[in-house]
């Protein structure tokens, strides 16, 4: 059985990163670009949401003897084939993770237009993740 606390504390959390990205949506492209505090909010908080569907995902998994996980993308793969998540949404949720990958070990190499565009048309992949988890309590 999945401990509902353990989801609900992360998607609480995953709520409040999905607030602050929307509030930088609302910033043209230049306004966003010029400002090392926006870019790097929204760099940051598309990391931490990333890594609350993970955390989701992974104990998902644990607690109902699901799988393995040897890597990150293992989870969505897991998630799709033994627990329902949608196969374009499993897609969809491992470039996302390479994406992280790129922000957290090449994060000198992070293009902006990319994390600017995540903004625009992203987030809605991340509250369809959070809408598959927020069915497990």
């Amino acid at each position: 059985m999945v401990r509902p606390e353990v989801l609900q504390r992360r998607l609480r959390k995953l709520d409040e990163y999905l607030e602050i990205l929307r509030r930088l949506r609302r910033y043209h492209f230049e306004e966003f670009i010029q400002d090392p505090e926006r870019y790097g909010s929204a760099e940051r908080f598309l990391q931490l949401a990333i890594e609350a569907l993970l955390d989701m995902g992974n104990h998902v998994i644990a607690d109902l003897g699901l799988g393995e996980v040897r890597w990150y993308s293992d989870i969505p793969a897991i998630l799709a084939e033994r627990a329902g998540l949608e196969p374009e949404l499993k897609e969809k949720w491992i470039r996302m993770i390479g994406f992280r990958n790129i922000l957290v070990h090449e994060y000198m190499e992070v293009d902006r237009r990319i994390v600017y565009e995540i903004l625009q048309t992203g987030l809605e992949d991340l509250e369809r993740l959070r809408r598959f988890f927020a069915a497990f309590l």
